[in-house]
């Protein structure tokens, strides 16, 4: 990195990119978290159910964020892994209101940390458990508990209660990923500071 590079990272003109993958069953919130993370006026009015994929770009402090919010509808899921070698973080979404279906977002959370792309890697993952709003929504602390966090040892982890409509608990669990994107990556040693 040259010392243009260096200096203009250091008084926040240039920030580092990062690619973030946004995961999670279908209807629990990515798009919403994603759009509210937006500027302003960058926001949508609109949230439609994403199909595919679509990809977003916000900014924290120090970093650039380009997030691929993929679809978490059943037949969509599979194309998830096909993105795992680019991601440098993970956002899993948990709809904490919906119980039937935690289960199934276990078993996909169990099945992407133990891709081969994703398994060895100290990549950090947020979770977002959204929707705290709802009266049928259990705490951060019960869908951690119902999708076996604690068993995650070898990477970096954080769970933050959230409500995506009205921006609750965003801004913590982009705080946290940046310090952690930050920790991960040798490149960003001068962002610290």
């Amino acid at each position: 990195m040259g010392l243009l590079d260096r200096l203009s990272g250091l008084l926040g003109l240039k920030k580092k990119e990062v690619h973030v993958l946004c995961l999670g069953l279908d209807n629990s919130g990515k798009t919403t978290i994603i759009n509210k993370l937006k500027p302003s006026n960058a926001q949508s009015q609109d949230i439609v159910p994403t199909i595919g994929f679509s990809i977003e770009k916000f900014k924290s402090s120090s970093l650039s964020f380009t997030v691929f919010d993929m679809s978490g509808q059943g037949r969509y899921r599979n194309l998830w892994e096909h993105y795992y070698k680019e991601g440098q973080a993970i956002i899993f979404v948990i709809d904490s209101s919906d119980r039937l279906r935690m289960v199934v977002a276990k078993e996909e959370l169990d099945t992407l940390l133990n891709h081969p792309d994703i398994k060895h890697r100290r990549i950090p993952i947020l979770f977002f458990a959204n929707k705290m709003d709802l009266r049928d929504a259990v705490t951060s602390v019960k869908v951690s508990q119902l999708l076996c966090l604690e068993n995650i040892k070898d990477k970096p982890w954080h769970i933050c209660a959230s409500d995506a409509i009205k921006g609750e608990g965003l801004q913590e669990g982009v705080d946290w990923l940046q310090e952690k994107t930050i920790e991960s990556d040798p490149g960003c040693e001068d962002m610290k500071r």
